[in-house]
C-alpha cells in the first residue's frame, strides 16, 4: 500500500478555538479502497477533524490535499464537489420523505416540467442496488424500515455523487450484531471498489473487525499510523489514553481475590424489592467499600432495579434498609437526601442539561440536596467544580463552557462529578462509559476502583459483562425482570460464566417448554390424522 498515492492527505493540520487548540499539527492519510479508523479518546480531537475534512470547520494552519491538488474546504458543498461524503452518528434523514428521496435529495432528475420523479425513482433504485439493497422500493416512506437500514439508505445518499472519500462517524452505535454485520458487507463493497472509508468507531471488535490502518489521535495531536496487523488492543489503548493499560487490567485482579467481612450490616439492603411490570422481587445487599455489579441482557430489568433502588421509581412491594434502619425512598430528591446518588444510563436526555454551563451541570445535585433557597456560596462553587474538573480531567478545561459542546466522555466525567460532589454513601452508576472511548472509561473503571477503596458503595451497571467482572466483588444476575443468579467474584468468573447462568433455563421454564412441544406435536398428530 505504501506506492499508492493518498486520495486525501492532511498535513500538519491545525484549528484553534478560544482557549483551546482543538488539532495540533495533525497528519492523515486516506488511500484508496482502504478502511481506516480514526482512534482517540472523547476530546482526543477526532471530531474536528472530521468537521475540518468536511469544510465545517475552517483550518488555522496546515493544508488538505485532494488527488494532488491542495484544497480549501469552505463548506459541505465543496467537500462534496471533492469527492468527500459524511454519513454521521445520528441519521440525518427526512422520515416524512420516501426512500429514494432521501437517497437522490439534492440530487433529482429534473426534466422540462420539473423533477421527474420516474427517473428519480429508477436512479435511487440504481443507488440501492450498489449497496446491495435493490430490493428496497424507493416510494416506500422511509419511516417504515428500521435505523440499521437508514443507516445504509444515508450511506446511498452519500454514494450517489460518486464519492471517493466516505466518512462514517460512529455508524454502528445503534446497531445490534446482525446489522453490525450488514453494514460491514456494504463497507467492504465500497471498499473493494477503490472508495476511500474513514471510519470512527469506540468498539474495538469492530475496529479490528473491518480496518486495515489506524490513526492514532491524543489531546488534539497525532500519535502515529500503523497497519492494524502491527498493533495488537493493548498498544492501541495504551497509545490512545497515554498510559499502560496494564494498570486498568490489574483493577480485576484485586477484585477477584477480595474476602469480605459481611457478617455486619450492609450499607444498603433490598428484601423483596419489585414494581409490577418492571422487576419482579428482588433481594440485593451493597457493603459500604464494595462495587456490587448487575448483569442481565437488554430488558433483563437492570435499570429498573437501579431506579427502584435510588427512588426515582417507587417500589410496590419489598422493603430498603439503609445502615441497618428502615428507609422510604419515594423520590430521587429522598434518594439523594440518605446518601444515595444514581446516574442514569441516558445522559443526553436525563443526565446533562445542555445548555448549561460544566459549572452548573456540576452544581445541580449539591444546589437540590441543599434546597434552592439555599444558594451555594461562589466561593463553595468554585472549589467545587475546580476540584471535579481537575480530578476526572474534563477537557476543555473551561467551567462556563456549556456542556453540550463537550465530547460525550467529558460530559459522562461531569456527571460523575456532579454526583460526588453530594459526598454519597451509595454511588448508582447505569451504564456509565457507554457510548464513550477506552481512555474515558480507564478514567471511570480507575474511579470507581478508588472511590469503593475509600468506603463508598458502588452499584455498577454495564452491557459489557467483562467490565462488570473486572470492577465486582459480588455480581448480581437477572434475566426476564428477575433475579436468577448472584457470584461473589473470583478466577473462575468470568463473562461466560455469568452468560451461561444467564441462559441456563429455570427448571419450571423446561416444564413449560416441554409441555408446549408436546402440545404441538399432539396437534400435529391429530391433523396429519385427518388428512
Amino acid at each position: 500500500m505504501t506506492d499508492i498515492q493518498p486520495v486525501v492527505e492532511v498535513r500538519g493540520v491545525s484549528i484553534i478555538f478560544p482557549g483551546v487548540k482543538a488539532l495540533d499539527d495533525v497528519s492523515l492519510r486516506l488511500l484508496p479502497g482502504e478502511v481506516h479508523t480514526l482512534m482517540g479518546e472523547n476530546g482526543a480531537g477526532k471530531s474536528t477533524l472530521i468537521k475540518a475534512l468536511t469544510g465545517v470547520y475552517q483550518i488555522d494552519s496546515g493544508s488538505i490535499v485532494v488527488d494532488g491538488i491542495e484544497r480549501n474546504l469552505t463548506g459541505t458543498a465543496s467537500a462534496q464537489a471533492a469527492g468527500i461524503s459524511t454519513v454521521y452518528q445520528e441519521v440525518n434523514l427526512c422520515t416524512n420523505l420516501s426512500i429514494g428521496e432521501n437517497v437522490m435529495l439534492g440530487h433529482e432528475i429534473h426534466g422540462w416540467a420539473g423533477v421527474n420523479w420516474r427517473k428519480t425513482h429508477a436512479a435511487a433504485q440504481d443507488a440501492l442496488a450498489r449497496m446491495g439493497l435493490g430490493d428496497l422500493d424507493p416510494r416506500a416512506p422511509l419511516d417504515s424500515l428500521s435505523i440499521a437500514m437508514q443507516q445504509l439508505v444515508a450511506i446511498s445518499r452519500a454514494m450517489v455523487t460518486d464519492s471517493k472519500v466516505l466518512i462514517l462517524d460512529e455508524p454502528t452505535s445503534s446497531l445490534d450484531a446482525n446489522e453490525v454485520e450488514v453494514l460491514f458487507t456494504v463497507i467492504r463493497r465500497l471498499r473493494d471498489e477503490g472508495v476511500a472509508i474513514l471510519f470512527v468507531s469506540h468498539f474495538l471488535d469492530q475496529v479490528y473487525a473491518i480496518s486495515d490502518r489506524i490513526t492514532v489521535l491524543r489531546n488534539g495531536q497525532f500519535v502515529g499510523e500503523y497497519p492494524i496487523a502491527e498493533l495488537d488492543r493493548s498498544q492501541l489503548i495504551s497509545k490512545m489514553i497515554g498510559k499502560d493499560f496494564e494498570s486498568l487490567k490489574a483493577l480485576g485482579s484485586n477484585r477477584q481475590t477480595e474476602i469480605r467481612d459481611r457478617t455486619g450490616a450492609p450499607l444498603l439492603s433490598a428484601e423483596g424489592l419489585g414494581r409490577k411490570g418492571a422487576i419482579n422481587p428482588t433481594d440485593v445487599d451493597v457493603y459500604a467499600g464494595e462495587v456490587v455489579g448487575i448483569a442481565g441482557l437488554l430488558g433483563s430489568g437492570r435499570t429498573e432495579l437501579a431506579r427502584l433502588l435510588a427512588g426515582v421509581d417507587k417500589a410496590d412491594s419489598g422493603t430498603i434498609q439503609l445502615k441497618g434502619k428502615k428507609a422510604s425512598l419515594t423520590s430521587p430528591v429522598a434518594g439523594l437526601a440518605n446518601g444515595i446518588a444514581y446516574s442514569t444510563e441516558n445522559r443526553r436526555d436525563d443526565g446533562i442539561v445542555g445548555d448549561l454551563s460544566v459549572r452548573e451541570n456540576i452544581m445541580l445535585a449539591v444546589q437540590a440536596r441543599r434546597g434552592w433557597l439555599r444558594r451555594v456560596p461562589a466561593k463553595e462553587v468554585d472549589q467545587l467544580v475546580e476540584t471535579y474538573m481537575t480530578r476526572f480531567g474534563v477537557r476543555p478545561n473551561d467551567p462556563d463552557r456549556p456542556i453540550k459542546l463537550l465530547s460525550g466522555g467529558n460530559q459522562q466525567k461531569v456527571l460523575l462529578g456532579r454526583w460526588l460532589a453530594t459526598n454519597p454513601d451509595l454511588l448508582l452508576l447505569d451504564e456509565p462509559t457507554r457510548g464513550i472511548d477506552v481512555g474515558a472509561k480507564a478514567d471511570i473503571q480507575e474511579t470507581v476502583a478508588e472511590l469503593a477503596e475509600g468506603g463508598m458503595g458502588v452499584v455498577y451497571i454495564s452491557s459489557e459483562l467483562e467490565e462488570v467482572v473486572r470492577l465486582s466483588e459480588r455480581v448480581v444476575i437477572l434475566k426476564d425482570h428477575e433475579k436468577v443468579g448472584e457470584v461473589v467474584n473470583g478466577p473462575e468468573v468470568n463473562a461466560e460464566s455469568i452468560v451461561s447462568i444467564i441462559a441456563a433455563e429455570s427448571e419450571e421454564q423446561a416444564a413449560a417448554r416441554a409441555e408446549e412441544v408436546a402440545a404441538t406435536d399432539d396437534g400435529t398428530d391429530q391433523e396429519g390424522s385427518l388428512s
